[in-house]
């Protein structure tokens, strides 16, 4: 019996060695104590624990926490109760600190922001309670993390979650934003008509400066037109007139031509007296025809005889001339 019951007992004692091997996770400090006294803080690992000497104190995690606390009821500076619940975000940063330094860390931090949240509260008014979330949240941040840094905790970030101001105060609230809806409403479409009418008078405007170019454009383009005939009318007249003019001096040139011609074959022909005679009575029809009120009539034909004889004259010239040419 002696021997098994040596085994049995070295068996236990390998077993409980072997339970005293600690394997620290990651993000995760275990605090460990010998003798009931701090030892070390080992992080993610393998970790023998003495027997009967070592111990483990707190297993303290140093993941980012989120704690959302119950709400808090603070008093503005207006003297208005309202109901505010905070999210806060934190993480363990020195695990020492955090088993050693306070105790039950989340209501230190619990109590710290509620005692906090009033103090800033208090100094402000409703309105700005309301609009003011940002500085309220990075003030808490602040005061907190200076707080809690002895307890190795940081203080990430603090959020307002919810503002719930009393009944009465929501419905003066909401009765304000109707009336201020109703204002912009009345606002926009007293803008919104103004600009209707502006651009409708505009638009007359337009209408009216378009006929008016439109009428001048088409009393000038009239005007031109008319220049434009009366000018081609006088250029068709005094294209006429110069016609006529050339026409008329065409031919009294050659009239004169043909008279000039004549005189220079009758000089040439050497004419007798009685053909000059005859020739003289056979203008006179012409010189009788004219717009002259008063005829000279040559001696020389005044009688009726002389005419006869003259006549008589040139026919026998004639004859004795076409005679001779035979």
């Amino acid at each position: 019996m002696g021997p098994y019951i040596l085994m049995a007992v070295i068996f236990i004692v390998i077993i409980y060695l072997i339970t005293r091997i600690k394997i620290v996770p990651q993000a995760y400090v275990y605090v460990i104590e010998r003798l009931g006294t701090f030892h070390s803080a080992n992080g993610t690992g393998v970790v023998f624990l003495w027997p009967f000497v070592d111990r483990i104190a707190q297993k303290v995690s140093i993941k980012e926490r989120v704690v959302d606390f119950r709400p808090q009821s603070v008093i503005t500076k207006d003297n208005v109760s309202m109901q505010i619940d905070t999210v806060v975000f934190y993480q363990v940063t020195n695990a020492k600190q955090y088993t050693y330094g306070v105790e039950r860390p989340l209501s230190a931090i619990e109590n710290l922001t509620a005692t906090t949240l009033r103090n800033i509260i208090g100094g402000m008014e409703l309105d700005a309670t309301l609009t003011s979330r940002d500085n309220i949240n990075t003030s808490i941040t602040t005061i907190l993390d200076e707080a809690t840094d002895r307890w190795g905790i940081k203080v990430l970030k603090v959020e307002l979650k919810n503002i719930l101001p009393p009944r009465e105060i929501q419905d003066a609230m909401e009765r304000q934003m109707k009336a201020e809806r109703e204002r912009r409403e009345k606002i926009l479409q007293a803008e919104g008509e103004k600009k209707s009418q502006i651009l409708v008078a505009e638009g007359e405007k337009e209408s009216k400066i378009l006929r008016a170019e439109a009428d001048k454009q088409a009393a000038i383009l009239k005007a031109e037109a008319e220049k434009q005939a009366m000018i081609l009318r006088a250029d068709a007249v005094r294209e006429k007139k110069i016609r006529e003019s050339e026409g008329e001096a065409l031919a009294i040139t050659n009239v004169q031509n043909a008279k000039a011609e004549a005189v220079v074959k009758l000089n040439e022909a050497n004419p007798s007296e009685n053909v000059l005679k005859y020739r003289a009575i056979d203008s006179f029809p012409q010189v009788a025809n004219g717009n002259a009120t008063k005829i000279i009539i040559p001696s020389e034909i005044q009688s009726l005889a002389g005419l006869a004889a003259g006549f008589k004259g040139v026919v026998e010239d004639e004859q004795g001339a076409k005679k001779t040419a035979e």
